[in-house]
């Protein structure tokens, strides 16, 4: 019998949930089957429970990743020498992503699932906390260096970058003419008046 290969496991796990990130996006969780996401990943339908125990298994898989990524890129920012700049960067980076409607797509369906779903509820919470502790964490960077002027507490001041950065996918997903790219110039205008009073 031949011993499975865990990177090549990996590889069609990770092409699983690639696969149905984008069925998720265009079609709605609800109304994907196995089937789609297996012949999406270019595999045979029923090999996603290889893998996977169910559809909503793969769900949250989904979400728990959104969650690592969100970790990973939040993890270096407060440690920059110019902490503002450092937002500034990171929100060209979320208007970036929201060029992505798959990306957007995704992401508005996991958050209406979360309203009806305690386990994908959790997971969006955790992922929720991650972003705004790490936008928290720039902000009080931020303000040793003395960039900020607010009378905003820090806790305040990511609950609203966080509303900022939710509302730019909500705007995406309901107006096709929105450009988000376009956009990054008005988002760090608005984040420097918050933070800075001008």
């Amino acid at each position: 019998m031949r011993t499975p290969d865990p990177q090549q496991r990996e590889s069609k796990r990770m092409a699983l949930l690639d696969a149905a990130s984008q069925c998720f996006a265009e079609a709605g969780f609800v109304a994907t089957r196995t089937a789609d996401i297996c012949a999406l990943a270019g595999m045979s339908a029923g090999n996603l429970f290889h893998y996977f125990a169910s559809k909503h298994e793969v769900l949250l898989a989904l979400v728990a990743r959104e969650g690592e990524e969100i970790q990973q890129a939040m993890a270096p920012l407060a440690k920059a020498a110019d902490p503002l700049a450092q937002l500034l960067a990171f929100l060209d980076h979320v208007c970036q992503l929201a060029c992505d409607r798959h990306y957007a797509g995704l992401a508005l369906e996991i958050s209406a699932l979360g309203h009806r779903d305690e386990a994908v509820a959790r997971l969006v919470k955790a992922n929720d906390r991650a972003l705004r502790d790490g936008l928290e964490a720039l902000v009080r960077a931020a303000d040793k260096a003395g960039q900020l002027h607010t009378s905003l507490s820090a806790p305040e001041a990511a609950n609203w970058l966080a509303a900022l950065i939710d509302g730019m996918f909500a705007r995406v997903a309901a107006d096709p003419d929105f450009h988000p790219a376009q956009q990054t110039p008005v988002l760090q205008g608005l984040v420097v008046h918050l933070l800075q009073g001008r």
